[in-house]
């Protein structure tokens, strides 16, 4: 059904609803990719679809083969260089579905075990990072620290972030109600919303989150103050009670 014209072109509902929808994807892509470096890219790649429909509306043909030469190498750079944030834009998608990691009592019973562990390292001023996973395994994260594959406690977890411990550097891996390693490296952001003042640990919460849907616990030693990272968000200063419903909701 028309509704009006610009010009000689016929103005659509459908139309509007095309746009809107475009425009609401185009503006969530933004704010998944505003601080990170895929940015600069995509500004680019929105300068060559522009200078590709002035060279089609102008006729100019060496032009617009040329732009369709970059367009193919482009998007192959994009598939290549910024596959881990393509990755994570995908799983953030397939998470709509709206299905929780485990059943609410283990659930629960895990949440309380990492809550309890979290406070007292945070008294101890034990610095320590608790990544806990949700459709993405970590595989390849696992794979660089020591595997454990047991029961998860609030006792375990602080005598592994006890100084001077052999696996009490880095971090450690929880899927589910089991622990699955620990000593594990994470990668760094290079996201410039960090301030400055917070160290590596929370760099690496927040690069982990980046690149997957893992749910991230950090306990600073210098401040003890509990964060937590989620979607290469960081969120500071929680208090326990803070942190289970917090996590509670996340996870379920």
């Amino acid at each position: 059904m028309e509704l009006f014209k610009i010009g000689f072109f016929p103005i659509r509902l459908l139309d509007i609803v095309d746009v809107t929808i475009v425009s609401i994807f185009f503006y969530i892509v933004y704010q998944r990719i505003k601080d990170t470096r895929a940015k600069q890219l995509i500004i680019g790649l929105l300068i060559l679809i522009g200078a590709s429909f002035v060279a089609a509306w102008a006729h100019l043909k060496a032009l617009n083969a040329l732009i369709s030469f970059f367009s193919g190498a482009w998007l192959i750079g994009i598939v290549v260089i910024f596959a881990p944030e393509l990755r994570h834009f995908l799983i953030h998608i397939g998470q709509w579905r709206g299905m929780g990691l485990l059943e609410r009592p283990a659930e629960q019973k895990a949440v309380e075990e990492i809550v309890t562990a979290a406070r007292m390292l945070s008294e101890k001023q034990f610095g320590a990072l608790l990544v806990i996973t949700r459709d993405n395994q970590l595989g390849s994260v696992v794979e660089t620290g020591t595997s454990l594959n047991s029961q998860l406690s609030y006792q375990l977890l602080t005598t592994i972030f006890t100084p001077n411990t052999p696996l009490h550097d880095l971090a450690v891996i929880i899927r589910g109600n089991r622990l699955a390693a620990a000593n594990c490296l994470l990668p760094l952001s290079d996201s410039r919303t960090i301030d400055r003042a917070l160290g590596s640990r929370h760099r690496a919460a927040v690069g982990i989150t980046e690149e997957t849907d893992a749910i991230v616990v950090v306990v600073s030693e210098e401040t003890r103050q509990i964060s937590l990272a989620i979607d290469g968000r960081l969120i500071r200063n929680l208090s326990p009670a803070e942190l289970r419903n917090n996590l509670l909701s996340l996870l379920h």
